[in-house]
């Protein structure tokens, strides 16, 4: 017998799953096929690759040892797949960018940018809340290319395939609270300000829930926490049922504040990955520009970067000049 990419395929699909049952599931085959197979395979590399226990398949050691050249083998040819169906519609139906995001104030400038600069290019936008999943697609061909963020101290699983270029190596994270709380009349606010609040954070994005208690048990609070979609959060901090950690570009309203946290406390890291440094050299300069242009529009954000004395955003939205405060 001659192992294929299918057999190898269901291999990582028993060791995923953990059940030949749920393996044959995925792979859409039946169990009994599954089986057949899978003795089959072991047949013919002379040895037992998972134990068949009551809570499952686990890979025996040789097993271990397969799945270990398996793996890599099955990524690279779902992205040869991927690639090529992608190059396919590209030369059917013209020139496509496929970009991938965590929520981000530069996108819709971003895009604007783009288009004028693409003109022609099918353009589509895929946000996420999870960076590691966007950079996964991008990794086997369903993306070209992700703009995410890694929070401080909570480092994002990156293949070693992509290529990546820092936009940002640490954006401060700023808070959002209503515009009648004490703290609101300060242009900097402390953490221990907020120490009788309830904080909202949505723990489904990478990161965000371990960095935001790692700072807050550093201050020595223990607040009540509100996990939920940043959507919601922001009706609640307008109401002052929660305060919560915000984008630096995030904007106030009449009945909403934002504001720098003293000591800068929280970090991001804004990351552009592609496969390709071609690809990053496409759209880079237009997120760069993109970005400061948001910055630009963010009144706090802006005093904050006076006062650090960071002068990359400009009156011309490229950097390297000096930053005008935005008009309130």
């Amino acid at each position: 017998m001659e192992l294929e990419v299918r057999h190898l395929r269901a291999l990582c699909a028993i060791a995923d799953t953990g059940s030949l049952h749920k393996a044959a599931r995925q792979l859409g085959m039946s169990q009994p096929s599954l089986t057949t197979q899978l003795r089959r395979i072991e047949h013919a590399l002379g040895g037992q690759l998972f134990s068949r226990e009551r809570t499952g398949c686990r890979p025996t050691q040789l097993g271990r040892v397969v799945l270990s050249r398996a793996r890599p083998l099955v990524t690279e040819m779902r992205a040869l797949v991927a690639e090529t169906k992608a190059a396919a519609a590209r030369t059917a139906e013209g020139p496509q960018l496929r970009i991938g995001s965590t929520a981000s104030r530069a996108i819709p400038g971003w895009l604007r940018k783009l288009r004028a600069r693409l003109p022609g290019t099918e353009m589509s936008l895929q946000m996420d809340v999870s960076a590691n999943a966007l950079l996964r697609m991008v990794e086997t061909g369903h993306l070209d290319i992700a703009f995410v963020h890694e929070v401080e101290g909570c480092p994002l699983r990156l293949p070693e395939s992509l290529r990546r270029r820092v936009l940002l190596d640490r954006e401060p994270q700023f808070v959002s609270l209503a515009a009648d709380h004490p703290a609101a009349d300060r242009p900097v606010v402390r953490l221990s300000d907020l120490a009788e609040d309830r904080w909202m954070v949505d723990p489904t994005v990478d990161g965000e829930w371990d960095g935001l208690r790692r700072v807050l048990t550093a201050a020595g609070l223990n607040p009540r926490v509100l996990h939920g979609d940043y959507l919601t959060a922001a009706s609640l901090v307008a109401t002052g049922e929660v305060v919560a950690l915000c984008q630096p570009t995030s904007r106030g309203r009449t009945d909403m504040a934002v504001r720098p946290l003293y000591g800068d406390p929280l970090g991001v890291r804004l990351i552009l990955a592609a496969r390709t440094e071609e690809e990053l050299d496409a759209v880079y300069g237009e997120l760069e520009a993109a970005y400061w242009e948001a910055a630009r529009q963010a009144p706090a954000y802006v005093e904050w970067l006076l006062r650090s004395g960071d002068g990359r955003g400009t009156t011309g939205g490229a950097p390297g000049g000096t930053l005008v405060p935005a008009s309130r």
